[in-house]
């Protein structure tokens, strides 16, 4: 079944994920960015499956101006995709929590008296714009955490505005921020200065979590590529991630 993964050199085969758990994916279907409708979302499970994932959180984007998700929206594309997993058979456990933009409705939402979608406990993914740093993060940091919630930073080696200067990295753990990184980025998938970003980041011990930020079929393709398992087995292969007890 794998036959297209082996290496030509006669080394080891390798087919599956440094990790069983993917706590970062844009699966759920037609409520974002990510899968357009349940048969797009049943290749992206069905692909994960077979590279190893046993466990999978879609994080949903929650964006005030593109994608202002709830939980019944959330939960209502949850509840179709797990219905045609057992469907099909595929002995995966499925659940969501969201990726929420730091922005004014998130703050609105962390005021409010409903709970967060915490992808773990008190574990809540969030995320910056990719066009600036968001101004007031210390500030959205510390009412995160005195509201009782830890926060995690989403992909940080993919902002650019880190990329001259990875102290800023550092501020982010000091913050009170977990560190997710996405596993194409050390693929050189989204750019070189963001592969390095990725590699500092793993060197230096400061990643937390990893996940894949799937979205669509292409991202898929990418971690199915041979090259792309060795570099993620090689990099992260001897690392414990995404053991959610432990952070």
């Amino acid at each position: 079944m794998f036959d297209f993964l082996k290496r030509k050199n006669n080394g080891p085969v390798i087919d599956i994920l440094p990790v069983t758990t993917d706590m970062h994916s844009h699966i759920l279907p037609g409520i974002d960015d990510g899968s357009p409708d349940i048969e797009t979302s049943m290749k992206l499970v069905q692909g994960i499956y077979a590279l190893g994932i046993r466990k999978t959180i879609a994080t949903p984007h929650i964006i005030s101006d593109l994608y202002r998700n709830t939980p019944v929206t959330i939960n209502a594309a949850l509840s179709k995709l797990k219905v045609a997993c057992a469907e099909a058979k595929i002995d995966i456990t499925i659940s969501a929590a969201a990726e929420y933009m730091l922005d004014d409705h998130f703050l609105q939402l962390l005021r409010d008296p409903l709970p967060l979608l915490a992808i773990h406990n008190n574990l809540i993914l969030t995320e910056q714009s990719f066009a600036s740093a968001t101004d007031n993060l210390h500030h959205i940091a510390f009412e995160m955490i005195t509201s009782g919630y830890r926060p995690i930073m989403a992909h940080p080696e993919r902002y650019h505005f880190y990329h001259q200067n990875y102290d800023g990295y550092s501020q982010l753990k000091d913050m009170g921020f977990l560190l997710q990184l996405n596993l194409l980025s050390v693929t050189g998938y989204y750019g070189k200065p963001v592969a390095r970003a990725a590699k500092y980041l793993l060197a230096n011990n400061l990643i937390d979590i990893v996940g894949s930020d799937l979205h669509h079929e292409r991202h898929l393709e990418m971690l199915q590529n041979p090259k792309s398992l060795q570099i993620f087995n090689e990099l992260l292969g001897d690392k414990k991630f995404n053991n959610f007890d432990e952070v």
